[in-house]
C-alpha cells in the first residue's frame, strides 16, 4: 500500500485524488438520472455549477472542521494546515459545508430543497464509500491495534506505521466502506418507493451515523471532545434530530408519484 499511484516525472498521481475524480464522476452520473427522474427543474449546466461549488467549499468544511479539533498540533504547524493530500477531512465538516451550498443552490435556481438532497443522498454515500480507498492506501483513518487475522500492517512512514509501528491495526477504513455501500444499495432501494421528499436524507443521515458510531469503536485517530469521539456526539444528535424529522414530518408515508411531482418545484420557474 503507497499513497501514490503513478509519479512520471514532477507529475504525481494520489490514490485520494483518483478515488476523488472516480467518487465525483460517478456519483455526478447517479445525480443526474435521480434529478431527471424525480423531474426537478434542473438542467445538466445547473448541475454543473452545483458540483463546480459545492466540492471545493465542502473539502474546505471538512479541512476546517478537522483543523478545528486538531488546532493543537496545526497552530504550531501552519503550512500542513494545506496539505490535505495527506489526509485530515472529516466528514462531518464536509456535509455541513456542503448542506450549506446545496441549501442556497435550490433557493436560486427555485428547486426543493429536500427532494434535491433526496437525489443527491446515494452519490454522497457511494462517494465516501470510494473514498475510503484513498485512506487504505493513504493508511490514515486507521484503526486500534488488533490481533484478529484480517489486522492490516502499514507501512512505516503511513499515519499508521508511524503510530503503531510493526503492529497490525483494524482496517476501519474497510469497515466503514462496507457498511457506505450497504447504505448506498438501501438508499438506491428506497428511492422510488416515493416517500416524503426528505425521507432519503434522514435516512442518510441516520444510517451513516450509526454505521460511523459503531466503526469509530476501533478507530484509533478518533477526534475527541473531552473523553467522548466527536463522531459518537455528532452521530447522536443526527441520529435523534432526523429521527425526529421523519415521525414529525410523516415522512415515512408514501405519495403517489402524481402527488409527489409538484413538491419539487420551489415556486414558479423561468427556464
Amino acid at each position: 500500500m503507497h499513497p501514490i499511484l503513478l509519479k512520471v516525472g514532477p507529475i504525481v498521481i494520489r490514490y485520494y485524488g483518483m478515488m476523488y475524480v472516480i467518487a465525483i464522476t460517478l456519483g455526478f452520473y447517479l445525480l443526474l438520472k435521480e434529478v431527471r427522474r424525480k423531474g426537478l427543474p434542473l438542467s445538466t449546466e445547473d448541475l454543473f455549477d452545483l458540483l463546480l461549488w459545492t466540492i471545493p467549499v465542502a473539502i474546505l468544511g471538512a479541512r476546517i472542521y478537522y483543523v478545528a479539533f486538531q488546532w493543537s498540533y496545526y497552530s504550531h504547524h501552519l503550512f500542513d494546515i494545506v496539505k490535505v493530500w495527506e489526509g485530515g477531512l472529516a466528514i462531518h465538516g464536509g456535509v455541513i459545508a456542503g448542506a450549506i451550498v446545496v441549501y442556497i443552490f435550490s433557493k436560486v435556481k427555485k428547486a426543493a430543497f429536500w427532494a434535491l438532497t433526496d437525489a443527491l443522498s446515494p452519490s454522497l454515500i457511494l462517494g465516501q464509500a470510494i473514498g475510503r480507498i484513498g485512506n487504505l492506501m493513504n493508511g490514515d483513518a486507521y484503526g486500534l491495534p488488533t490481533n484478529l487475522p484480517w489486522g492490516i500492517h502499514f507501512p512505516h512512514d503511513s499515519p499508521a506505521g508511524m503510530a503503531y509501528p510493526g503492529l497490525a491495526t483494524h482496517p476501519s477504513m474497510i469497515y466503514e466502506m462496507v457498511l457506505n455501500l450497504l447504505i448506498f444499495f438501501y438508499l438506491w432501494w428506497i428511492r422510488k418507493k416515493e416517500y416524503h421528499d426528505g425521507f432519503s436524507t434522514a435516512m442518510y443521515f441516520i444510517l451513516y451515523s450509526l454505521a460511523r458510531s459503531l466503526v469509530s469503536f476501533t478507530r484509533a485517530d478518533s477526534l475527541w471532545l473531552g473523553p467522548v469521539r466527536a463522531a459518537h456526539v455528532i452521530s447522536a444528535v443526527l441520529v435523534i434530530g432526523f429521527g425526529g424529522f421523519i415521525f414529525w414530518r410523516r415522512l415515512y408515508q408514501r405519495l403517489t408519484p402524481e402527488s409527489a411531482l409538484p413538491s419539487r418545484i420551489d415556486g414558479p420557474v423561468d427556464r
